[in-house]
């Protein structure tokens, strides 16, 4: 068995593996991959075997593992400084991390507040909108809003405002339940509607609720143009050009979850940029360090810091994390942004993407399949099939034909890192039918 048996081994008796039944690592159902070293867009595991990561490691690994860009940077930032508190301290790194995004943002989003991960932007984003309604003597405004289907993370403030029945239903005792409002996704539409039609109508009801709850409403939280966890929904940015509309006018804040699909994975370097609008609150991780290093941050606008600005301490923002903007995690994403501009990643992303949606022609046409959809960087296509074990299945037969690919349900979803080559594009392509059939016998 070599040195794969071990390290299995090993885990399953030492580790508590996420989001995974953990008897189903033990007797195979769901088979755990012990990882020695990756290279660019593959997983090497202790004998060789190899697993071409389609999905990013979960939607964080923007351009392959082991980059020679963003290993020299923290190499050189190892010999210079690894960590020191933010709390009355600062640094290079995170000065020029900040500055550089707000460029990104056409310097509407102004200030930003940093965290681990995307579930910590998301509860500070929540934090900071209630507390911005309370420093403002509007303490009412203390309620939230969401889209059905929506995931924002697994602390108990993030699935609060989320609506993914797998994730949330056993802590309920726990939540403070948002509101769920229809999401404008396209698969909805009614003969003869179009994109545009269906978020037309998902925002009238939102106006609705709006019309009569403004007054107790802190914020409404979307995913941008795609809802992840959800089942990879994707909608029309006129929802969004709605959103904002009806937020600006009943006084609520607008937050954009683009901890999945912001830094290009939706065509453009964030999703929302597609409306022409600009939140109140932007979350971003994920592919913020190019999947090495964790980090979130929160951008927000100068009227949201200005209402903690102030001689009280009770009115500022108390929130801290122990390792929030650690300077090496800083240095990482300055070298995934730099990326961006030496390697022109839009342009190339948006020619990418024509030809692997060619690619994907056999299984969009595949007799079982339906709905297939794209979004930038991503792809998706349901399964006809009531089979609870399909996406366990697949899953496997994925593995054995060198394909990391980790359906959400009975949706297959393609998210891979921005460099592939168009020999791994056709492979992926390939493989990834041949594994449904695989499945479906």
């Amino acid at each position: 068995m070599g040195n794969n048996f071990n390290w299995l081994n090993r885990s399953c008796s030492a580790v508590w593996h996420p989001c995974t039944q953990m008897k189903h690592h033990n007797t195979g159902v769901f088979p755990l991959v012990p990882v020695a070293r990756g290279k660019g867009a593959w997983l090497y595991d202790h004998e060789g075997r190899r697993y071409l990561d389609a999905i990013s490691s979960w939607w964080v690994n923007l351009f392959g593992h082991s980059n020679s860009r963003i290993n020299a940077a923290l190499k050189d930032q190892l010999d210079q400084l690894e960590h020191v508190m933010l709390a009355g301290f600062t640094h290079s790194p995170i000065v020029e991390l900040s500055e550089r995004l707000l460029e990104l943002t056409k310097g509407v989003l102004g200030h930003c507040f940093y965290a681990s991960d995307g579930s910590s932007a998301v509860e500070i984003a929540l934090k900071m909108s209630f507390h911005y309604w309370h420093n403002s003597g509007r303490s009412e405004k203390n309620r939230f809003i969401c889209l059905v289907g929506g995931y924002h993370g697994e602390t108990l403030g993030t699935l609060g405002i989320g609506d993914v029945d797998l994730y949330k239903n056993v802590y309920s005792p726990l939540l403070r339940q948002a509101t769920t409002m229809p999401s404008p996704d396209t698969r909805t539409a009614y003969p003869g509607e179009t994109a545009v039609d269906v978020a037309a109508r998902a925002a009238a009801v939102l106006e609705l609720y709006l019309t009569e709850y403004h007054e107790i409403t802190a914020a409404f939280i979307v995913e941008p143009l795609v809802q992840g966890a959800g089942g990879m929904v994707m909608y029309d940015p006129h929802y969004l050009r709605l959103a904002r509309e009806l937020c600006d006018r009943y006084d609520v804040h607008l937050i954009c979850d683009e901890v999945m699909v912001g830094f290009g994975r939706t065509g453009t370097f964030f999703a929302y940029e597609q409306a022409d609008i600009h939140p109140d609150f932007l979350c971003l991780s994920k592919g913020l360090t190019g999947g090495y290093l964790p980090l979130s941050v929160v951008m927000t606008k100068g009227m949201v810091y200005d209402a903690f600005y102030d001689d009280a301490i009770a009115r500022g923002f108390l929130h801290s994390h122990s390792y929030t903007g650690n300077p090496l995690s800083c240095r990482a994403a300055l070298a995934t942004l730099d990326i961006f501009i030496e390697d022109d990643v839009i342009k190339r992303n948006q020619q990418f993407a024509r030809k692997f949606c060619t690619l994907l022609e056999p299984l969009a046409k595949h007799p079982l399949t339906r709905n297939f959809r794209q979004c930038g960087m991503i792809w998706a296509v349901d399964i006809n099939t009531e089979d609870i074990d399909f996406r366990m299945r697949f899953y496997r037969e994925a593995l054995r034909k060198e394909v990391l690919l980790r359906p959400l349900g009975a949706t297959i979803y393609f998210m891979p890192p921005y460099i592939l080559s168009d020999q791994e594009a056709g492979l992926l392509a390939e493989r990834a039918v041949e594994a449904l059939d695989a499945s479906l016998l």
